[in-house]
């Protein structure tokens, strides 16, 4: 009569939680199609809710890890714990976030309000829908893992400015023409809006402290000449705290005000 066999403990352990994340992991659909696994990095596309449809900006994701998330609503980020039940649910339970008065507000307030508590999990090859109770939906697409733009060589395109927690878009008639770029040496060069600038940048840390600025005189009339102003004082107010998240750099002052710029990308 064949003897028992006896698994080590450790190997049953391993095994167990093998299993268990493959339950969270890869699976087919009734087709055979192999569909994602919902950790990972995803591109919000849009919301519905209340019978209407919102369309995401370009920023909002989600990074979800087997226990915890990382997210932009569009403008502010956040983070959240996440508990799987298996491969079909997921219990989001929200953690810290940012609290900028953004843009497009009613995008990012009702993807706060969706993203928490108990939320069904609809996977489709590269695509991923999370239900909430009442019908409403989160869909994403997948989205290769953003790696951080470097602060040197990067052209920066200022997207906003700060001013006590609330990040305003520049007017349309000056969107894209203020842009800067920090050479290897700390040398920064750049337009302000109309007038071109050059300084010299310290870098200690997460600090930047740009030197005087040195500029062209073009007198510089209504959207485009308040910007160049607005930039002009954050530029010369002293040290200024520097955050990069994807292509997204924040520029912060002691006193609240700042600046959000977008790093070019390849083909621009």
């Amino acid at each position: 009569m064949p003897g028992i066999r006896y698994v080590p403990a450790s190997t049953a352990l391993a095994l167990a939680l093998a299993l268990a994340l493959a339950g969270c992991g890869r699976s087919e659909d009734g087709r055979g199609v192999r569909l994602p696994d919902p950790v990972g990095s995803w591109a919000v596309e849009s919301l519905t809710t209340g019978g209407r449809t919102l369309h995401a900006p370009e920023s909002a994701h989600l990074d979800i890890g087997r226990n915890q998330v990382k997210g932009n609503y569009g403008c502010n980020g956040f983070t959240a714990q996440a508990a799987f039940d298996g491969s079909s649910a997921v219990t989001v339970t929200p953690g810290d976030s940012t609290t900028m008065a953004c843009a497009d507000m009613e995008f990012e307030t009702a993807f706060a309000h969706l993203f928490r508590g108990k939320l069904a999990i609809d996977r489709g090859p590269d695509r991923l829908t999370l239900k909430t109770a009442d019908g409403s939906t989160i869909a994403m697409t997948s989205a290769p893992a953003v790696t951080d733009a470097p602060l040197t060589t990067t052209e920066w395109t200022v997207e906003s400015l700060v001013s006590g927690g609330t990040a305003a878009s520049l007017p349309t008639e000056a969107a894209g023409k203020a842009r800067f770029t920090i050479a290897p040496d700390f040398t920064v060069s750049g337009i302000l809006g109309c007038n071109r600038f050059s300084a010299k940048a310290t870098v200690e840390g997460s600090t930047i402290t740009f030197g005087p600025l040195t500029s062209t005189k073009m007198a510089c009339e209504g959207a485009v000449g308040e910007v160049e102003r607005t930039l002009t004082e954050l530029f010369g107010s002293g040290p200024l705290t520097a955050k990069i998240e994807g292509r997204t750099l924040t520029l912060t002052a002691s006193d609240g005000k700042g600046l959000t710029a977008k790093a070019a990308s390849a083909a621009e």
